[in-house]
């Protein structure tokens, strides 16, 4: 894994990087890999409250690796190589139904805390629905980013439509997605696929992370599970889960130092929290 993709854990806040710089962390094998090794030991450290997720070098990252598309220009279908058909129809999904390439990005929507990805450079095809794959998407205004799939004769198929419901227009994601015109990280913000500019985003990720993990964990847990729900679940599914997640935090450990600590106006000190499965 550490050949694409570090993780360096530090007061509760898991700062990943995509080290692949001299490919502009394009995905390849190794990359998709080492993106759901690293998402999966993070979903079960009870001690991470926050995630950050960037790139090193040029950019966040440039989409899917050139020899991909070299792969599927040889015509190769069902080999099950890299760039041909054969992976993605594999019976071997998630419980949530994602198949490897998918899981690369849902991965972190199933982390139970938040994850925000902090995009300079580009972020192109995969490397857009990788940013998406976040809680929050921190941006440069000069970034470029792209629905690229249209350009190799292609569509999102790394859970770009599930992670851009709630997101984007419906008819601003027929129009990128059949265009896929370049945008900057300014107009990202205004279609909604990023939620800030940033001169710095990985500062400003990172800042945003650690203020989180002075947060009670058990109250960011339950939050992002409630938010997880909020896009696939009906009205009574969602009123019902809200009042069992409050009503599982009202008088527990973290929720009482949360009151003492405002009351005694202190610096809180949280345990972390004992559970570490959210469902996306």
């Amino acid at each position: 894994m550490n050949d694409r993709v570090s993780v360096d854990i530090q007061g509760g806040v898991a700062d990943v990087r995509l080290v692949r710089a001299d490919k502009m962390n394009a995905l390849d094998n190794a990359m998709f890999g080492a993106l759901i090794e690293a998402g999966e030991r993070l979903k079960g450290e009870t001690g991470v409250r926050a995630v950050v997720i960037s790139g090193e070098g040029r950019a966040f990252c440039a989409g899917l690796d050139m020899g991909n598309f070299q792969s599927m220009a040889s015509g190769e279908r069902t080999g099950g190589g890299k760039g041909s058909a054969g992976p993605l129809l594999t019976p071997d999904r998630t419980p949530g139904g994602s198949n490897r390439a998918q899981h690369a990005c849902m991965v972190w929507r199933e982390i139970p805390v938040p994850v925000v990805a902090a995009v300079h450079g580009v972020a192109f095809g995969g490397g857009l629905q990788l940013a998406l794959g976040a809680d929050l998407r921190f941006v440069t205004a000069d970034a470029r980013m792209s629905v690229m799939e249209i350009k190799w004769g292609l569509v999102p198929d790394m859970a770009g439509m599930v992670l851009t419901r709630g997101l984007v227009r419906d008819d601003i994601m027929r129009e990128l997605t059949w265009s896929g015109r370049v945008f900057s990280g300014e107009e990202a913000v205004q279609l909604g696929f990023a939620t800030r500019v940033c001169a710095d985003p990985r500062a400003e990720a990172l800042a945003f992370a650690r203020d989180v993990a002075g947060k009670s964990p058990d109250a960011i847990r339950a939050g992002k599970r409630l938010l997880n729900l909020m896009g696939r679940g009906d009205q009574h599914e969602i009123l019902l889960e809200e009042s069992r997640e409050q009503a599982a935090l009202i008088g527990s450990p973290n929720q009482v130092e949360a009151v003492m600590a405002n009351l005694q106006k202190r610096e809180p000190a949280f345990k972390d929290a004992a559970t570490s499965k959210v469902e996306a």
